[in-house]
């Protein structure tokens, strides 16, 4: 459990540190989410879970 909190405060920490330094960058990129269908968001999440979930099977094990 205590990983998980420590991943969560990571991605907190980088997706904050992305926002502070590209404030431009990130409205016009969420802007563009707007423009992709849900089939493809939907793909793209699964693909970048399944890529998150082998990176910590490799490490843990």
């Amino acid at each position: 459990m205590r990983e998980l909190i420590i991943a969560f405060g990571l991605f907190l920490f980088i997706e904050g540190l992305l926002y502070a330094i590209f404030p431009a960058k990130m409205k016009s990129m969420l802007k563009k989410l707007e423009l992709i269908n849900d089939n493809q968001l939907r793909s793209a999440g699964l693909i970048f879970a399944l890529i998150g979930f082998i990176i910590i099977y490799f490490i843990k094990s």
